[in-house]
């Protein structure tokens, strides 16, 4: 990822993702999309406002 927020996610075949901020941090459970839409505003959000302090 450009900004080094997410390392890895992964859909399960049961709907799931599984998700990594990092390579050696823990693997997260997301239940459906929903929460993978969720966590990825959450992302964005981060991105946002760093960006917003750089300036």
């Amino acid at each position: 990822m450009r900004h080094e927020f997410l390392h890895a996610a992964v859909l399960a075949p049961n709907g799931q993702w599984l998700v990594q901020h990092h390579a050696e941090s823990p693997v997260q459970l997301l239940d459906g999309p929903a929460a993978m839409v969720d966590f990825a505003a959450d992302i964005q959000h981060r991105i946002r406002t760093t960006r917003n302090r750089i300036r």
